[in-house]
This record gives structure tokens, sequence and C-alpha cells, in this order.
């Protein structure tokens, strides 16, 4: 399944707990996302737009976490906290290596630094996907039941995509941008053939 979880058009509605599944896998995102811009934003060896640029895309990953937390619902027997969680490898194994201390540093002589490598894997790799699947979580939602969600997701859809297009742009005035993207795509690459897609949603009876 790819990262826009089908085809055009509105699929099937999602249960309870389909959606309870969701909705914990984007507040598990969202979070992480929070914590490794703000780690970067403090890196060495960024330039001042760039970390304006992540300050500001931190705080707002921690508010869609936020958002994503009230909208998880009360499940009998089970704990709203072990909802958030990832589902699957993708996310994680790659979120993991776009750590400050797992981005490796470029060869000698290299113009692109470590923490344009970070906004080129934001860029180029998680965002795109992350803004694919939110893509195909709005086809699941039905006005009638998921208003609230609906709600959310506009928002934070909205913000990603400015990110996105704000961190493409960011990298179209830097030095060492073209080799900052292809270590991305690299990375990207290699997530994907090792762990699956981003977010390989399960049916609702499966052990998630």
């Amino acid at each position: 399944m790819d990262a826009s979880d089908g085809g055009e058009g509105r699929g099937a509605a999602l249960t309870i707990r389909a959606a309870a599944v969701r909705l914990g896998a984007y507040r598990w995102v969202e979070q992480r996302l929070f914590e490794l811009t703000g780690a970067w934003a403090g890196a060495p060896g960024l330039g001042d737009a760039a970390r304006v640029h992540l300050f500001e895309a931190s705080a707002q990953h921690a508010w869609h976490a936020q958002l994503w937390a009230d909208r998880l619902p009360v499940l009998a027997g089970v704990d709203p906290e072990r909802l958030t969680r990832p589902v699957g490898g993708w996310a994680p194994a790659l979120l993991a290596a776009l750590e400050p201390g797992e981005v490796p540093e470029p060869s000698p002589g290299a113009k692109e630094a470590r923490g344009l490598r970070f906004v080129a894997g934001l860029a180029v790799e998680v965002l795109p996907r992350l803004v694919g699947s939110y893509r195909g979580f709005e086809r699941r939602l039905v006005p009638v039941t998921d208003g609230p969600s609906i709600r959310a997701l506009t928002l934070v859809l909205r913000d990603v995509e400015v990110e996105q297009a704000a961190a493409v742009q960011l990298l179209g005035g830097l030095e060492g941008s073209a080799a900052a993207e292809a270590w991305a795509h690299a990375l990207g690459d290699r997530m994907v053939h090792h762990h699956g897609d981003l977010f390989p949603w399960p049916e609702a009876d499966s052990a998630w």
C-alpha cells in the first residue's frame, strides 16, 4: 500500500478501533517530529533561516500531537497512551535515522552540512509521505460522524503542506542542497526496502 492509502475517491468508513489506531499513530509521528525538529534547531552548523524554520515546525508538530491526543476515542479496556505508537517499521526507522547523532558527517570537501541533510530528509521523504497518508485518512472520514477529526485534519494537513513547501524553498537557496536531497532519497529508498511503507495500515481485526 502506498503512502496515499488507496486510490482516488472516498474509501469505506473506519471503525472506531481502526480510527483509534490511526489517530494514535499520527500522534506518535507528530511527537517524534516535534522532538526531531526541536533538536536540530539547536544543533550547530545551521544558518539562521533554517533554525527559525525548524523552531516554528517544532511548535506546530507539538500542537498537532495534542490535537490527535484530543481526538483519541475512549475504548473499554484500552489506555489511550497505549494507542500512541507507530504502525509498522518504516516511520520509526526513518525518524531514528534522522536523529542528530545518527546523520553521518558528509565526506571531506562536500558542500552539504549534516543539518541540511536533515532538512532535506523532511522535505523530500518524511513530509511528502505524511501528507499522502493524511490524504488517505481524509478519504476515510465521514462528515456526519467524524466532524471533529475532519476539522483537526484540515488544520494539520494545511500546516504540514506549508512546512514542506517552506523546507523545499529553503533548500533551493542553500549551497549543497542537491547533494543533501540525494542523500535523503537514498535513505528513504533503504528504509522502504527494509521496512515497507510509512503506514502499512492493519485490518480492523488484526493484532493492532
